[in-house]
């Protein structure tokens, strides 16, 4: 376990980034995937204390991955009904490097972290996706 102070919820952003990846036909609701992560976490026998903290923080993450272009409305032709996005090239990036199905997440994360809040600001994320892929 890294000693890092974690700047971002990734687990959240992850589960975020899944939803939008497979949002087509449907809306896209970021509390839920706060829901969602409240259970799987009580599930696996940690506390949440503050859901509805949580799912606050979910939303500020849609806007902060809408306006960073990790997110963009997903165009009627491919299932965008007004209310869904679909990942860019850059968020489908994030996610390729921070989902934990895939062994070496931590570091991504931890690279990440290392920026703070300004790691999902275009410009610095785009300077340290290629870093942080480097294990």
């Amino acid at each position: 376990m890294t000693t890092q102070t974690q700047t971002h919820n990734w687990d959240l952003i992850e589960r975020m980034l899944h939803a939008v990846q497979n949002s087509a036909g449907q809306p896209f609701v970021p509390r839920r995937c706060a829901e969602e992560l409240a259970e799987a976490l009580q599930q696996a026998g940690q506390e949440v204390r503050d859901v509805d903290g949580l799912k606050a923080q979910a939303d500020r993450y849609e806007a902060t991955l809408l306006e960073g272009g990790f997110i963009e409305s997903r165009p009627e032709c491919e299932g965008g009904n007004g209310e869904n996005f679909m990942l860019t090239p850059r968020g489908s990036q994030l996610l390729s490097m921070i989902d934990s199905t895939f062994p070496g997440e931590e570091h991504p994360r931890e690279v990440l972290d290392q920026h703070g809040e300004a790691a999902l600001t275009p410009d610095v994320f785009d300077g340290l996706a290629p870093k942080a892929t480097l294990v």
